[in-house]
């Protein structure tokens, strides 16, 4: 008797810690995010009802990651770029095409909701121009602002696990289309 009760606390004890960690977790998302998902779904019955989707910001900074919502909420910004590495590293997949996303702003506010429309991997010295001027949002040298920009940003956060950028490192280019707010 005195090991079932027992076996009972360790149980009412595990799942008050369970949810009190996702309580926790939802208290930090932004209240934006749960009305932008919600207007996009009433908006749109005829989906499914899907669970919230990830929200993040672009970048690492306030004012990077800012611009870069902006950029989306214009239509101008339809591309973003990540290490190959990262997702190995956190034997992770890679991101699926029709996968949803909520974009914020550094503060958490949502802006945007976008669906990933495809999905590669190619080296840092074979990106396309073409895709560059997709993620930086920009027509005007976007190749060589783009390499700038992402060698400096790649060079940054792989110092910080003793790893060095090499030409040839594999990028996860992901195209996406903002599907709300509706253009």
């Amino acid at each position: 008797m005195r090991n079932l009760i027992c076996v009972l606390l360790i149980l009412i004890t595990a799942c008050k810690s369970e949810t009190t960690t996702r309580i926790q977790q939802e208290k930090s998302i932004d209240k934006s995010v749960y009305e932008i998902w919600q207007a996009y779904l009433k908006s749109h019955p005829e989906l499914p009802q899907d669970e919230l989707p990830e929200s993040w910001y672009f970048h690492d900074n306030r004012d990077d990651a800012n611009r870069l919502a902006a950029l989306v909420l214009s239509g101008k910004k339809k591309a973003s770029s990540g290490l190959y590495t990262w997702y190995k590293d956190a034997n992770a997949d890679l991101p699926k095409i029709g996968t949803k996303h909520i974009v914020t702003n550094f503060n958490g506010a949502a802006k945007a909701i976008i669906e990933i429309t495809k999905v590669d991997t190619i080296p840092f010295n074979k990106i396309p121009k073409s895709y560059a001027a997709l993620d930086m949002g920009i027509s005007t040298n976007p190749l060589q602002k783009w390499k700038k920009a992402h060698w400096d940003f790649f060079t940054s956060s792989m110092v910080e696990s003793g790893e060095t950028p090499t030409e040839d490192m594999l990028i996860v280019c992901e195209e996406f289309k903002t599907i709300w707010p509706e253009k």
